[in-house]
């Protein structure tokens, strides 16, 4: 049977319409991934890919890396620590004076086009200390049916967050906003919903039944808080989401910003009850109703966070709900194979 040459130019036009097709539709059809695509706000030089065997290297190469995570059902997952494995390539922002993996996330995406944010700090042992992992074996065998590797968020109430057919891992980075400066007296909840809304002490009281929260880890052990539930907050202005794009809220984050220009990025799974369910607090008064003082009139309180209370945004200006880009780094990976796959069709045998 006649079979027609394809040159390189039409692998590169259809490399440029695969492109610009999954730009523009949310999922495409899974096929089993054997290498991800490593991107985005790293060091010069770092790694652009990994497939098995480079990830079982990076195992076997750095201490602690090689994680374990066990299941209710007695299945137990083998891989590396997401945070320690972005941690080996991360960037560092020298414009910002404090605590700079507070502003950073990464987006898991599947060869689908299914994808997943991840603050870097929930995973940061001295903030939210999730075990969060790229695995690779399951019960010390390869996994079959997920890709090559896949995300596991064991602290996950369901499995959303758990990429599989892993294809990309892209850092994202918030620059550092100018302070404002001063003692807080209202902020605004705004991006992707569908009012914008502004605060002060007397309407946040009153937007919602007020919780009280006890702080049992440093630094701020034995302090109480009096305020109202972030998720709760934010879904009072409506969160924005694609009802085509299967938990699209998954690829959300909302930035926190204090008027010195202090941030912190929250995943909004780490915040839904039905994915990460983290509490946080949009504090307004200590757990006795007196006010903040100088941390303005609203504080954000994570009682969750283990080490430091470097989440705690206070002198709060800003809730930015965002969403990120689709699939940068999975779409320029996969036509990078593609165009690389058509070239070595295209050459002749010698």
């Amino acid at each position: 049977m006649y079979q027609r040459k394809i040159s390189a130019r039409h692998w590169l036009i259809f490399g440029l319409t695969f492109c610009l097709s999954a730009l523009t539709q949310p999922t495409w059809a899974a096929v089993t991934s054997s290498q991800f695509g490593l991107g985005g706000f790293l060091n010069p030089g770092s790694p652009a890919s990994f497939d098995l065997a480079a990830l079982e290297n990076y195992a076997a190469t750095h201490s602690g890396a090689q994680k374990t995570v066990t299941l209710s059902n007695g299945d137990v997952y083998t891989g590396v620590s997401l945070s320690a494995f972005l941690g080996s390539f991360l960037k560092t922002d020298t414009t910002v004076p404090k605590n700079d993996i507070l502003r950073d996330y990464v987006v898991a995406s599947g060869t689908d086009g299914y994808k997943a944010v991840f603050s870097l700090a929930e995973m940061n042992a001295a903030f939210g200390n999730h075990n969060d992992i790229i695995a690779y074996k399951l019960n010390g065998a390869n996994l079959i049916g997920t890709g090559f590797a896949r995300i596991v968020a064991p602290d996950d109430v369901k499995a959303g967050r758990w990429v599989s057919n892993l294809y990309s891992l892209q850092v994202g980075h918030i620059d550092y906003a100018p302070a404002v400066g001063g003692v807080s007296g209202q902020f605004t909840v705004n991006g992707e919903v569908a009012s914008a809304v502004s605060y002060d002490v007397t309407s946040l009281a009153a937007a919602l039944p007020a919780k009280i929260v006890n702080v049992n880890t440093p630094p701020l052990t034995g302090s109480s808080f009096t305020g109202v539930s972030l998720w709760d907050l934010l879904n009072l202005s409506g969160i924005v989401t694609n009802p085509g794009v299967k938990n699209d809220i998954l690829g959300k984050y909302v930035v926190a910003t204090g008027s010195d220009g202090y941030q912190a990025v929250f995943a909004l799974g780490e915040l839904n009850p039905n994915f990460g369910n983290i509490s946080v607090l949009v504090a307004y008064a200590d757990g006795s109703g007196n006010s903040l003082g100088n941390k303005g009139f609203a504080e954000l309180v994570v009682p969750g966070d283990v080490a430091k209370g470097g989440r705690y945004v206070s002198n709060l200006t800003s809730l930015t709900v965002v969403s990120t880009v689709p699939l940068p780094g999975s779409v320029l990976f996969m036509f990078s194979g593609l165009l690389a796959f058509g070239l070595r069709r295209h050459r002749k045998p010698s």
